[in-house]
């Protein structure tokens, strides 16, 4: 027998916008050092104050702008640059398959602008509120309210870091490359449902760092993902 989505009620979007505007504020604190870093180095391999929040706003993964920039050079190596952006944001097919189910309900022009702006932090938000509420159906608003804070957060610190360039000096003298590991140490904390579905993390995990040292470029995060996912599978029909 086929359920359906219980129904959203009316007037909800705003108070559920301002619920995930609140629930986003303590990923700011990681996403201000490190827009900073990224647009001050930019800027320094050849990027101008436009051009920054240009490649912030059009690839919102901070992962795959942080290599792009390493990797910049005049003229670029477009193939290099795709391949290696293809490689690190590989990661959002996946997070998208697992949001898809809850997204049939909506239009599919919203649901491509939805997954436009979906990033690591937007993604386990996301999916830890409909896990910590069973049978509800996914909230718009929810997923606005956190996209909002922290896609302009990342915009406007991105730019201020292209603007300042070198003023800000080497900001991992500062431990500020401790922030994002923060933040997702945070996440999967948010996320924790026993330690046999942690097993997956771990497989993850180690694959990732078993491929990171023998692999170059950044096949470790395909790689990490697809083992978490089939070991996943397993524990599921082993379950």
């Amino acid at each position: 027998m086929q359920t359906t989505s219980p129904p959203i009620r009316q007037g909800t979007f705003w108070p559920e916008f301002l619920r995930g505007m609140k629930t986003s504020l303590p990923l700011l604190i990681a996403f201000v050092p490190f827009g900073l870093l990224l647009g001050s180095r930019a800027v320094q391999k050849g990027f101008s104050i436009v051009e920054v929040p240009l490649l912030t706003g059009l690839n919102f993964a901070g992962g795959s702008e942080f290599a792009a920039v390493g990797l910049w050079s005049i003229p670029p190596a477009i193939l290099l640059l795709a391949g290696v952006t293809f490689l690190i944001n590989s990661r959002h097919i996946l997070m998208g398959a697992t949001l898809a189910p809850h997204l049939r309900h909506l239009p599919r022009w919203k649901i491509f602008l939805l997954l436009f702006f979906m990033c690591d932090e937007v993604w386990a938000l996301t999916l830890a509120d409909l896990h910590d509420r069973p049978g509800c159906r996914f909230s718009t608003g929810f997923y606005g309210g956190i996209t909002v804070c922290l896609y302009l957060c990342w915009l406007i610190f991105t730019f201020m870091g292209g603007y300042t360039g070198n003023l800000l000096g080497d900001m991992t003298r500062y431990g500020v490359d401790m922030a994002f590991p923060a933040v997702f140490i945070m996440l999967l904390k948010g996320m924790w449902k026993g330690a046999r579905n942690a097993l997956p993390w771990c497989v993850s995990l180690g694959v990732a760092v078993l491929v990171y040292h023998l692999l170059p470029g950044a096949w470790y995060v395909p790689a990490g993902t697809l083992a978490g996912i089939i070991t996943a599978l397993l524990v599921v029909r082993g379950a």
